[in-house]
């Protein structure tokens, strides 16, 4: 893909998904990046996300102490390094040094956040990052070092952003792996829309406690959504 010959900057990024717009790269030694506006756009409603039961079973078994923004730039550093996973999604990476650079400065600023999970030894195991923007929550990538690491981090954020009263939790595409959650294709012209409304919204990312637990977790989710 051309290279864009503008800088990555916080303005331009937060312009640029608040227009329905996110960047990539074609590797991690790639130079420069390129803006993705695609046709299709997955999105998870959070009024109807599909929890299954053997991962509400992980998260109430709290196997992982969850944070949020703990270490931001060590998340964003564990999703750029390319899976040994052949099942995987994620063979090489997008993430280069102009796009970390760029997502660490974010979140500096407030805009990015990260949800982590630790092991017994306070090891990062797991979680993800995304872009907040009003309303909506734009979730850009994941990892996982441990088994459901990086599912037991998607439920907490899933959690976070419902008791925070967000409107749109932005997965970027449909892929195997986000269906199992309920995640949805939808048009671009439908995704603006929405967007465009969780724009008009100042919601509470911090309502719920950076550490917070299973069962406040599992409160906070869909009550049809399957508990084990």
């Amino acid at each position: 893909m051309p290279h864009n010959p503008q800088p990555l900057t916080t303005d331009l990024l937060l312009h640029a998904y608040a227009s329905g717009y996110f960047p990539m790269a074609d590797s991690a030694d790639d130079p420069g990046y390129f803006w993705v506006y695609p046709e299709l756009r997955g999105v998870i409603p959070l009024d109807r996300f599909h929890l299954p039961r053997s991962l509400a079973k992980a998260v109430r078994g709290g196997g992982f102490r969850v944070h949020v923004d703990r270490d931001f730039p060590a998340v964003i550093t564990a999703c750029a390094e390319p899976s040994g996973d052949p099942l995987s999604q994620r063979r090489n990476t997008w993430i280069n040094a102009v796009i970390r650079d760029a997502y660490i400065e974010l979140h500096r600023q407030g805009f990015a956040h990260s949800v982590e999970c630790y092991d017994a030894e306070d090891r990062l195991v797991g979680g993800l990052y995304g872009v907040r923007l009003k309303g909506a929550f734009f979730g850009e990538s994941m990892f996982s070092r441990a088994t459901d690491a990086s599912k037991i981090a998607l439920v907490h954020l899933v959690a976070r952003l419902r008791t925070g009263g967000f409107a749109l939790l932005d997965t970027q595409f449909l892929t195997p792996h986000l269906a199992r959650f309920g995640t949805e294709e939808i048009p671009r012209g439908d995704y603006l829309r929405r967007l465009g409304a969780a724009l008009t919204i100042a919601p509470d990312f911090h309502h719920l406690p950076v550490d917070a637990d299973a069962a406040t977790v599992l409160a906070a989710l869909p009550e049809r959504t399957a508990r084990g």
